[in-house]
């Protein structure tokens, strides 16, 4: 099934960007903003956020015995921001208490090292030159050989998972969203009222049926799914794709410079329709796409130690997600037989005027 597509959104100026106007700004657990003085300090801030070591929601029917399930790899080879041991500590437990193998890949992505992998985990990975800097440029955290060998690999019968955040990190993942025919915008996306933080739910028609979101049956659905500020993407019209995650009217893409800098002048395109969440089949393989990584961890961020992601309290079926989303890469769940009805940008061959650093 092919989604239905309709142009790109189209960039307007009119109405600033998230307030303050001109501040370096981090979002909280709460959707609240804090200003931030010294250049540099978003990616400082890091080292305030841990995996919640408490966090362990509960599994009914574990999907695999213990050890036994499909070989999961979560990467820590690209400076990912998210790794299995650190922040998406509980991210691979939950993984584990399902009963798949969870393990660390450290290797650049070839041919080799992805036959020995059934589930490819990439979550914020960072090129080289936006570890420490989150300004423009954001060139591709992966080489044209790895995009190359992760294509042809899901093409073959492999699975991929990629997550990838707000700017820098939707740029530095890019060019690997487009071998599969996702474009990401490398920016921000903000509902009116400009919060990232946001909750998608069936009744809103904003969290839509899928494998996914269904689960194995009673008890598994997921009703609801909170992100905590990411990018947004759109889908090319030949991709066999479902949406999962829609952004609804009123949502903003900002398209800064540097990361949480924003004014009235930002360019910016309406994010109503585009997507933070598709399942793809890709030739014999599976990819499932997301734009915001928090929402599938479970952290403590800051000295108040708040709950962000999973084990947030509005974020309760979030886990179901993670499991779902795991299960039906896995070839365990099985996609939906009828076509996708749902609308999808797919617009252009070409970035909207004053999209930043971010080529087709």
């Amino acid at each position: 099934m092919s989604l239905v597509t309709t142009p790109a959104p189209t960039p307007h100026r009119g109405r600033p960007g998230p307030r303050p106007a001109v501040a370096k700004l981090l979002s909280c657990a709460t959707g609240a903003f804090i200003a931030l003085a010294a250049a540099g300090d978003t990616p400082r801030l890091a080292a305030q956020q841990v995996a919640d070591p408490d966090f362990a929601p509960p599994i009914e029917r574990p999907e695999f015995a213990p050890g036994t399930g499909p070989l999961v790899a979560i990467d820590a080879a690209h400076n990912n921001f998210h790794t299995a041991d650190g922040r998406y500590a509980s991210f691979a437990a939950l993984l584990e208490r399902d009963g798949f193998v969870v393990r660390s890949n450290e290797q650049l992505f070839t041919r080799a090292t992805l036959a020995r992998i059934d589930i490819l985990v990439i979550a914020n990975a960072l090129a080289d030159e936006n570890v420490e800097d989150w300004t423009l440029p954001n060139p591709s955290a992966f080489t044209d050989a790895e995009i190359e060998a992760v294509e042809e690999w899901v093409s073959g019968g492999g699975s991929l998972w990629l997550i990838a955040d707000h700017m820098p990190i939707a740029g530095n993942a890019e060019a690997l969203a487009a071998a599969f025919g996702v474009r990401f915008y490398n920016g921000f996306a903000f509902d009116a009222d400009g919060q990232g933080r946001a909750t998608f739910s069936r009744s809103r028609g904003t969290l839509l049926s899928h494998a996914v979101t269904e689960g194995r049956g009673s008890g598994e659905a997921v009703d609801s799914v909170t992100t905590f500020t990411g990018q947004a993407f759109r889908v090319d019209r030949d991709v066999d794709a479902s949406p999962l995650i829609v952004l609804p009217e009123g949502f903003t893409v900002f398209l800064p410079t540097e990361a949480w800098v924003f004014s009235d002048s930002t360019p910016r395109v309406s994010g109503a329709g585009l997507y933070q969440g598709v399942a793809i089949e890709h030739g014999e393989g599976r990819a499932a796409i997301f734009g915001e990584a928090a929402g599938f961890s479970a952290q403590l961020a800051g000295p108040e130690h708040v709950k962000v992601g999973m084990n947030a309290p509005e974020a309760g079926q979030n886990y179901r997600l993670v499991l779902n989303t795991a299960r039906w890469l896995a070839g365990r769940l099985q996609a939906p037989t009828a076509p996708s009805t749902s609308r999808s940008p797919e617009g252009p061959t070409t970035p909207p005027v004053g999209w930043h650093g971010s080529p087709e």
